[in-house]
């Protein structure tokens, strides 16, 4: 067993709110992703559509694009623990 560092990766990101479909979209847009990959749910939840399975983010979640264009959340704490912004 060896010890790994996790490659520093550039990704965009955005902190899902929970403020209903018209935030939805607007992140859909800044993120330049598909809305067939994420939708609203009526408790304010997202359904991300992942080659293993739905995901749920809820609001204070961070959505995530990829290096390939996956879209994916991360809990708040986890994200702060792992990214850093780029200026």
């Amino acid at each position: 067993m060896g010890l790994y560092r996790k490659r520093p990766v550039v990704v965009d990101a955005m902190q899902w709110n929970g403020d209903g479909p018209a935030a939805l979209e607007a992140l859909l847009r800044e993120l330049g992703v598909s809305s067939e990959q994420v939708t609203h749910q009526a408790n304010g939840d997202l359904a991300i559509a992942m080659l293993e399975g739905v995901m749920t983010a809820i609001p204070s979640d961070w959505i995530i694009k990829g290096v390939h264009h996956e879209v994916y959340p991360c809990k708040d704490h986890v994200f702060k623990a792992t990214y850093e912004a780029v200026p």
